[in-house]
């Protein structure tokens, strides 16, 4: 080989060593923080920075945990489970209130892009996963079970998505979504959270959506609850609304619960609106839920608690068959609700099938 040959040669090795050199990783990018059971979550969760994945090994981890860094993760580690149950250390106010795993920011800064999956929360005296003050939150493969308020809750949060989720007899709702829990104001507008892929059983309310605006609940399951899917309005301004609930099944949700200072005692309810205005139901199946509550049917529109009335939904093109008294069911006085192309066969009033 001539020098002339070996020149470009040589030039076209720096290049690729160059080019090699270029692709490692930095020293100062995101890290993983590995946790085996009987070592500290929290521990793990206050030493990452922004980016940052906590991952924990299988097993049972007896602690509670408070999430408060940006664009964090915090996962299991794949097939096998892995479980928070109540004991040991807590992380922080909120966790130590019994809640499993908290995400918290504050008003001026909310926490933004955490990311909570493939883990279960089980048996926290409050909340499974509680979230407030949050910014692009997501909450994936979850299973929350046997806690004693909601198993996955969140309020004064924003475009969040949770999806994938399993939450099962819970005391109250499975799922929950709010503009506040400790004040009464008007609906927030959520920025477009979606709601999906997820599996509610045996708890209180499948789904409760609280005072809310702009979000989509869609292709869920709800069943053997004492309700499947409640939206919750009242006369605040704004009101609750402006969402769309679609391709949910709602199904054999006739357990018994008792009532409350709010409500009157649940059994047999698919999907309820309770003073909620422009919301769009749609694609939905709604089936066998049976029971003699006030509130027990198919798709049943009654007036909120403190009597605001459901204003210009649109229910459409859903089928609702085989529920209490009535599939379709109109239990307020409000204007502009319309219902057309639903496959039922009991409406109340009459002439809606």
């Amino acid at each position: 080989m001539t020098q002339r040959q070996i020149a470009p040669l040589a030039c076209a090795a720096t290049l690729v060593v160059a080019g090699l050199g270029a692709a490692a990783p930095s020293a100062a990018g995101p890290a993983v923080h590995r946790v085996k059971p009987g070592e500290s979550i929290q521990k793990a969760l206050d030493a990452a920075r922004p980016g940052d994945t906590v991952v924990l090994s299988p097993g049972t981890y007896r602690e509670s945990v408070t999430v408060t860094t940006p664009g964090l993760t915090l996962r299991g580690s794949g097939v096998f489970p892995t479980v928070l149950v109540p004991g040991g250390t807590k992380g922080g106010a909120c966790a130590g209130a019994g809640h499993g795993i908290c995400v918290t920011g504050t008003e001026g800064r909310p926490v933004e892009r955490v990311t909570v999956r493939s883990l279960t929360l089980r048996g926290f005296a409050k909340n499974g996963l509680w979230a407030s003050r949050t910014d692009r939150l997501r909450v994936q493969g979850v299973t929350a079970e046997k806690n004693g308020n909601w198993g996955i809750a969140q309020e004064r949060s924003v475009r969040s998505v949770l999806s994938g989720n399993t939450a099962r007899d819970n005391g109250d709702a499975g799922l929950f979504v709010s503009n506040t829990t400790d004040t009464e104001q008007g609906a927030v507008d959520t920025g477009g959270t979606v709601i999906s892929g997820n599996r509610m059983s045996g708890n209180r309310i499948g789904l409760t959506v609280r005072r809310l605006r702009n979000l989509t609940v869609d292709r869920n399951e709800a069943t053997g609850n004492c309700a499947g899917l409640f939206v919750v309005g009242d006369e605040s301004t704004p009101r609750a609304g402006a969402m769309s609930l679609r391709r949910n099944h709602l199904h054999d949700n006739n357990k018994y619960c008792p009532k409350t200072p709010r409500l009157p005692f649940l059994q047999g309810s698919g999907l309820v609106l309770t003073g909620a205005e422009e919301t769009l139901v749609t694609g939905n199946r709604v089936e066998d839920n049976r029971g003699t509550s006030p509130l027990s049917g198919g798709i049943v529109l009654f007036k909120s608690f403190v009597g605001a009335l459901n204003e210009r939904n649109e229910i459409r093109d859903n089928v609702v068959l085989r529920n209490g008294a009535a599939d379709l069911a109109v239990r307020d006085t409000g204007g502009g609700n319309t219902f057309r192309g639903n496959t039922c066969g009991v409406s109340e009033p009459a002439g809606m099938c």
